[in-house]
């Protein structure tokens, strides 16, 4: 089972915004996440739902997503990105789904 960290991020202050990626992101990679999408365009179709914009990050496992989340390297990075923006995030284990037959 992968697992995904997903954030709802509104960006209050680019240049902290800037200074969490920086630090984040390589200690994301080391502990073995990978950006699946970094929100461009959003736009509201169901349930009043307005993020100002979505990251997905993926990680080989639920329990490594959990790690990455859990450790101290990652703990230290939070105030920074708390600091640069609002936003909510969630913890997804998913499991490949078949293919839909499309014909």
């Amino acid at each position: 089972m992968r697992g995904y960290l997903i954030f709802e991020i509104e960006i209050t202050d680019q240049a902290a915004w800037e200074e969490y990626r920086r630090v984040a992101g390589p200690v994301m990679a080391a502990g073995g996440g990978r950006f699946l999408l970094r929100s461009e365009r959003v736009e509201p179709l169901e349930g009043g739902w307005h993020p100002a914009s979505i990251s997905v990050v993926e990680f080989p496992s639920y329990e490594a997503a959990r790690a990455f989340y859990d450790s101290e390297e990652y703990r230290r990075t939070i105030p920074l990105r708390q600091r640069a923006a609002r936003g909510r995030g969630i913890l997804v284990g998913s499991t490949p789904q078949p293919e839909v037959s499309r014909t």
